[in-house]
């Protein structure tokens, strides 16, 4: 897997997998259908929370977006708050070009699945394809008015009244 791989070749230690709760999947999604009639509900139940869980006694985390992918992330802070936890964006304000001469330089491996035309990389339902000349996220959620998951908003894609999507 290129996960294994990338923890090897890093040497990387404390590498965490925290996946959706089996009594939350069998109450929301027992068919594992959600996502055909609600991509909001199924992000936030496979995405949304168990990143919540993996947040637990951490003060800050670290997210790997940047400026040009997409209009929304436009005006990324290098630093943010996010449920009184400080999220930090260090490759804000890199190009494409620059993440592709960091990984040539320090000899970073490639997604498997870029060579195939997946330029982004979500869950398996909800990402497609994209065509030469398409926006690398064309593939996210095709179709759909939807751009983010739910862990990149504020208080991480629930209603204010912290009720949930």
């Amino acid at each position: 897997l290129y996960r294994d791989q990338l923890i090897e070749q890093l040497g990387l230690t404390d590498v965490r997998t925290f996946k959706p709760a089996r009594e939350d999947l069998a109450e929301t999604d027992p068919a594992g259908m959600l996502w055909m009639s609600d991509t909001d509900a199924c992000c936030h139940i496979r995405k949304v929370v168990p990143l919540a869980r993996a947040l637990t006694g951490f003060e800050a985390w670290i997210s790997g977006r940047k400026r040009f992918q997409s209009k929304t992330r436009s005006a990324l802070d290098a630093f943010e708050i996010d449920e009184g936890r400080v999220k930090v964006n260090p490759l804000a304000d890199w190009t494409a070009a620059d993440i592709l001469d960091y990984a040539k330089t320090h000899e970073l491996p490639t997604h498997p699945l870029v060579a195939q035309g997946y330029p982004s990389i979500g869950c398996m339902p909800c990402t497609s394809k994209v065509a030469p000349g398409e926006d690398p996220r064309a593939g996210r959620w095709r179709g759909q008015d939807k751009t983010e998951c739910g862990i990149h908003w504020p208080i991480h894609g629930k209603e204010i009244d912290g009720s949930g999507i």
